[in-house]
Parts: C-alpha cells; sequence; structure tokens
C-alpha cells in the first residue's frame, strides 16, 4: 500500500479496529484490580486482556520503523532533533498531567503504595518495580518499554542503513528474539518474580516491536514482497487468529516455563500477520466499526487514566449495592470514557496541534504517524 502521508496510514480503519481492541482489551483486563470484572459475561476474553499490550508493541513498531526507515530508505537525513520533538509533544503532556494526579491525590490511586516519581519521569519504572508494594500506576512499565525503544531504535536504525546489510539485521534480530527467550527461560527457571523478571523488563518484551519493525522493513525495502503479503492479506488475517490462539492456549498457566518462553514471540508473530491484514483495504483495513476510530484516538489518553477512572467508579459504588451488573458496567464505561476524553480534548490533542502549528512539512515521509505509544499495558498482571 504505497503510503505518502503520515495522516493516510494513521487513518487506515483495520489500524485504528486493531487500537481500539488493543485497549479496551487491556481495560477490560484491569477491572479485576477495583473488584470490578467488566467482563463478564466474556470473562473468558477479558483474562486475557493483558495481550493488548503486545498488540500495541506490534503496532507502534511497524508505526515508528516505517516512520524512520523511510525517509533512510531514501537518502533523506534521519532528523533525531524533529523525532525526539515530536515523542516528547506526543508522549509528556497527558503522561505528566496524570502522574501529578497520583503523586498529589494519594487517595485517588487505585493503589496506596506508588514507586517514587523519579522513575516515571526517567521511564525506568519498568525496571525498578516493587510490585508487590506498589501498584499504583504500575501500568506505566509499557510506556517505559515504548520510551527506551524510541531512544534507541532511531540510532540503530541510523547505523544499520549505513551500509545495508540483511544479513546483519537478521542476526541483530534473531539475538532479540533468542535473547528474550533465554532471559525469560532462566527467570522462570529459578523462581524469579514473573512480574519483575519476566513482564515488565525491556529486555524480555521486545519480540511485539522487532515483529513491528520487521513489517516496516519489509513494506519499505522489499516492496514487492509487502505487496505479495496484502494479495494474502485474508488468508494471513485467518493465520494470525489461529497463532495468537495458539498463543492463548500457551498462556494458559501464564506463569509457567514454557509460555514464558515461548508465548510471546509466538503471540507477537501471530498479532503480525493480523498487522498486515489490518493495513490491507482487501482484508481487515476496509472495516470501518462505528466508535473504533474515536476510541483509537483516544487510545493512549484511556491508557493513562483508566484505572483513575475504575477507582473513583468502584468506591462511588461501593455506598450502591443496588447498582450491579450491565448497570455497573455502565456506570464504569461512562467514567472511563469520560476522564478519558477530558484527557484527551483538555491535553493531548490541544499539545499535538501546538506541535504542529506552522509545520507544513510531511512528517518524515511516511510520518506523523502517531503511535499507540504505550498503550496500556497489561502489565496488568496482576497486572
Amino acid at each position: 500500500m504505497p503510503i505518502q502521508s503520515g495522516d493516510i496510514m494513521h487513518r487506515l480503519p483495520g489500524l485504528d479496529l486493531l487500537r481500539a481492541i488493543a485497549i479496551v482489551w487491556v481495560m477490560l483486563f484491569h477491572s479485576w484490580i477495583v473488584g470490578a470484572h467488566l467482563g463478564y459475561p466474556l470473562q473468558g476474553i477479558a483474562d486475557d486482556g493483558w495481550m493488548g499490550v503486545d498488540l500495541f508493541f506490534v503496532l507502534s513498531g511497524y508505526l515508528i520503523g516505517h516512520q524512520l526507515l523511510q525517509p533512510l530508505r531514501l537518502g533523506e537525513p534521519l532528523g533525531l532533533g524533529q523525532f525526539y520533538r515530536r515523542r516528547a509533544y506526543r508522549i509528556l503532556p497527558a503522561f505528566l498531567v496524570v502522574l501529578a494526579v497520583y503523586a498529589w491525590f494519594p487517595a485517588w490511586r487505585e493503589a496506596p503504595g506508588m514507586q517514587p516519581v523519579w522513575q516515571f519521569l526517567t521511564f525506568t519504572l519498568n525496571l525498578l518495580i516493587d510490585y508487590q508494594h506498589n501498584q499504583a500506576f504500575s501500568h506505566a512499565w509499557s510506556l517505559c518499554v515504548e520510551e527506551q525503544f524510541y531512544l534507541v531504535f532511531p540510532l540503530l536504525a541510523w547505523w544499520l542503513t549505513r551500509r545495508p546489510s540483511r544479513r546483519l539485521a537478521l542476526g541483530i534480530g534473531a539475538v532479540v528474539v533468542v535473547g528474550g527467550m533465554l532471559a525469560r527461560g532462566f527467570a522462570s527457571f529459578y523462581g524469579k518474580d514473573y512480574l519483575e523478571a519476566i513482564y515488565y523488563p525491556t529486555y524480555t518484551r521486545l519480540d511485539g516491536l522487532l515483529a513491528g519493525v520487521a513489517l516496516a522493513a519489509i513494506q519499505v525495502y522489499l516492496p514487492v514482497h509487502w505487496q505479495q503479503l496484502q494479495r494474502h492479506a485474508n488468508k494471513l488475517a485467518v493465520a494470525g487468529l489461529a497463532i495468537a490462539g495458539i498463543a492463548m492456549w500457551l498462556f494458559r498457566d501464564r506463569t509457567a516455563w514454557m509460555p514464558s518462553v515461548f508465548g510471546f514471540p509466538v503471540l507477537s508473530f501471530g498479532i503480525a500477520l493480523l498487522v498486515i491484514a489490518a493495513t490491507s483495504r482487501q482484508s481487515i483495513g476496509r472495516w470501518r466499526v462505528p466508535g473504533a476510530s474515536w476510541i483509537a484516538a483516544m487510545s493512549y489518553s484511556l491508557y493513562l487514566s483508566h484505572k483513575l477512572a475504575m477507582h473513583a467508579t468502584a468506591t462511588a459504588l461501593a455506598a450502591r449495592p443496588d447498582v450491579h451488573g450491565w448497570s455497573a458496567f455502565a456506570c464504569y464505561a461512562i467514567a472511563i470514557l469520560g476522564i478519558g476524553a477530558a484527557l484527551h480534548y483538555g491535553v493531548e490533542r490541544p499539545m499535538l496541534r501546538l506541535r504542529d502549528r506552522g509545520n507544513t512539512k510531511p512528517l518524515a515521509a511516511i510520518s506523523g504517524l502517531e503511535s499507540p505509544a504505550a498503550i496500556e499495558s497489561p502489565g496488568q498482571s496482576p497486572m
């Protein structure tokens, strides 16, 4: 699908649909934290909602990978300053507002304990968290993973494209995948804490981002192969669902050795096939589901604020035992969407307009793609 404009890619209904599914799935999963169990009567689906973060990782890897690789392929300057400036405007304003709420209003947190603020500001939370004691705003772990990815990948992409070598690129990819498997396998074998040693660390969670970058590399450097994939998008969608189903089967006992080692690359591969289908106008890419684009546009704000909304709703409903079932579900949904929309329209969008003010230059070739920056994290485990 040769894309000339970031806006075009950003508006592909298939990608918006995947974004919307990812954030809704993650929020359903997190509802257990406040005892809301919003997944009822589809609790089996909600239990796997932590996988929504892996979906976001693949999307981020693909969108950011394309945004950076396309100009490099054309011999254009990388423009690191512009890239990091855009990321800062995209990520920091809404994040800092929510972080301030967590820091200054402890009673509003979904859990009393919280890691030091400096770990959030330096995006090192995922490497240092004591989840047993500090669960408030813990879902920011996935944002840390993405921020670290944004810091390193542009430099790595620049270095690899100075003298392109398919063998070297494949070798680095293999090291990332195998290294993650070994790290997770070692931690699982020796009984390390699942969240802190396997689920949260960046070096164990790169499978999804790598899968997305691989898709972007194929599209940019192997356009003929990409078009072949697009022609088989429907078959790839079916295969992607089947492989994701295998991953769900592996993750029946989520903390066991087998899923810890093999589950994440299998899941990322299945999601990658779905992303290919989502970029095809002949497959998922043609599906326009009412409301999906709106939810997708607000996904980052929803990701940041949804636990605050859940906690506030749970507190309010504690005095109303007569409100339960679908009525309670509606209360949670209204609160989550209301607070998320306030953050999106009050902070996120104004800052994006400020970022783009006076900038008539197309965003780095593909550009402007707003990655789902960290959308939620299932970190949710207890995540």
